[in-house]
């Protein structure tokens, strides 16, 4: 079993860190990345958020020349902007790399028009010709069969489903940090932020909330009964590299999985995933999140064969709670979880299948991470994989007590899960060896918790 050597107090660094302030000016004189310049009599309060860089040894995403987002943005390339157009208008181009900060004030709605006018399912289906009843009526399997949907529908379907795509997707080009402004409830509702084939991109203390496909697809062949599927994650890293995502806060809210119709047999599903790391995206650190009432949460490798060499994810104290699985589902790459808090309580219906998945030769070293089960949950059904994915680590804790939890689930399934790696951790920064109180720490109100809302 992969195991740390003792670090320096978490709180310790926190605190720290709480009184380092990065300045454009010093990252431009050459500061490297990861390093802080430190004022020792500043007030935490004082902390540039929006310049801050990933802390050196911070996980993947400090690896190469590590994340600096845009802390290197001139005065022109510096946004405040509180509505869909002016955050358009401020992400610019995905060529044009000049470093940019992106400060969001309040609550952005992707479902709006550039002169605000709130935009409903129903206008992306204006003048396409599609109509949910008619897309029933056309490929209901009794009488169409189980084929892929097309023809008149299925086109029509399409069309309605671009229009949503390009007024809700908010595309990220390389050297940019968006960041929520402190006390304006920040976030995005509605949206999907892609980061694609960019890289040193920085997103922190927003709210991803109810990003809902407008126009999900039937697809009968998918499993034994059919599935609808849905586009559009929360964020999506597409061939991404170097990216820190900190303190943001990822819901379903407020239409839960429960509310949603069920058509053919199958739920009507309008939610994919929160935060999806594929297509050969790397060097990637996800911390102090909170993941909140959703089903497949985060997913590492898009599929089976995808990019071995890549998918390098750093996963710790973010907390999981309302969380059916993919926390997260990972392949192939080499994935480090640790100090993760765990709730595993039915929350609005969503109620738990497994945590982690390891599959496709993933090599997952999952340590000092908390769960918490309600009472009769089995410990052996917190992990999946399907023989192939390795999951190493230890002081692992289930309601308190340290649990081995490989050992759990391949005592209780056929499809074992390998218990070594082909590599070691090195980049661990702020990892606790003590986490017996790390869900009260998580579900704090300081900077320490996990969630947007927290940084100041």
């Amino acid at each position: 079993m992969a195991s740390a050597s003792p670090r320096p107090s978490h709180r310790r660094s926190l605190r720290t860190r709480r009184t380092l302030v990065v300045t454009a000016a010093a990252v431009a004189a050459g500061v490297g990345a990861g390093v802080l310049v430190m004022n020792a009599n500043a007030d935490p309060a004082a902390v540039d958020l929006y310049h801050q860089v990933l802390p050196a040894k911070d996980g993947w995403a400090a690896s190469g020349s590590g994340t600096t987002g845009g802390a290197k943005a001139e005065a022109a390339h510096t946004f405040t902007v509180s509505t869909r157009a002016q955050l358009v208008k401020a992400l610019g181009s995905q060529t044009d790399t000049t470093p940019r900060i992106i400060k969001i004030k309040g609550t952005i709605d992707a479902n709006t028009s550039d002169a605000g006018k709130k935009l409903t399912c129903a206008d992306y289906a204006s003048g396409t010709g599609y109509s949910l009843s008619a897309y029933l009526k056309a490929y209901d399997p009794a009488t169409y069969g189980k084929k892929a949907p097309s023809g008149t529908q299925e086109t029509a379907r399409k069309a309605a489903a671009d229009k949503q795509k390009k007024n809700i997707v908010f595309r990220v080009p390389s050297n940019t940090t968006i960041v929520g402004v402190p006390g304006t409830n920040a976030g995005i509702k509605g949206g999907s932020v892609l980061v694609q084939n960019v890289k040193n991109v920085i997103v922190r203390n927003l709210t991803f909330a109810a990003t809902e496909d407008c126009f999900p697809q039937w697809d009968p062949t998918d499993g034994s009964s059919g599935e609808w599927n849905s586009n559009y994650d929360s964020v999506s890293l597409r061939g991404a590299t170097n990216v820190w995502a900190d303190h943001n806060t990822f819901t379903d809210a407020p239409t839960f999985d429960k509310s949603l119709k069920t058509y053919f047999g199958r739920k009507y599903q309008i939610h994919d995933g929160a935060l999806d790391i594929t297509n050969g995206s790397d060097l990637v650190t996800v911390e102090r999140n909170t993941f909140d009432c959703h089903d497949k949460t985060m997913l590492i490798g898009s599929s089976d064969s995808d990019s071995t060499g890549k998918l390098r994810v750093t996963i710790h104290h973010n907390l999981w709670k309302g969380i059916v699985q993919r926390a997260p589902l990972a392949r192939i790459g080499q994935i480090h979880l640790y100090n993760n808090v765990y709730d595993t309580t039915t929350v609005n219906g969503y109620a738990p299948k497994y945590s982690l998945d390891s599959r496709a030769k993933a090599q997952v070293v999952a340590e000092r991470n908390v769960w918490k089960i309600p009472a009769g949950a089995k410990v052996a059904k917190l992990l999946s994989g399907d023989g192939t994915g390795s999951v190493a680590g230890g002081g692992n804790l289930v309601n308190g007590t340290e649990t081995d939890l490989v050992a759990a689930y391949n005592a209780a399934g056929s499809k074992k899960l390998k218990t070594t790696v082909n590599w070691k951790p090195a980049l661990t920064a702020g990892l606790q060896t003590s986490v017996k109180n790390l869900l009260t720490e998580l579900t704090g109100t300081g900077t320490t918790g996990a969630g947007a809302g927290l940084l100041k």
